[in-house]
């Protein structure tokens, strides 16, 4: 893994609150080796907006600015850690 991909993993681990902690940690862990250039920065971006306004857009209880509707934002709405762990106990 390049450095801003383990940057932004480190990131996307230690956010602020448990919740998105997990969530963003486990999202970044599964996609971050197969984002593009342009994904990462998008992603990176997403990191920088308060971890309450991240929770409400990706659960929906709040609708996501247009500025952060982007493929992103929609995998991140389409993830659910549990699919990671599932994934791998099936191996």
């Amino acid at each position: 893994m390049d450095v801003i991909r383990k940057r932004l993993l480190f990131r996307a681990r230690h956010m602020g609150t448990n919740e998105n902690d997990i969530f963003f940690g486990e999202f970044a862990a599964a996609h971050l080796p197969s984002m593009s250039d342009e994904q990462l920065g998008r992603f990176e971006t997403l990191l920088q907006v308060s971890d309450p306004d991240l929770f409400l857009w990706i659960t929906g209880a709040k609708p996501v600015p247009p500025e952060h509707e982007h493929d992103v934002m929609k995998m991140l709405q389409g993830f659910t850690p549990f699919q990671v762990v599932r994934e791998t106990d099936d191996k």
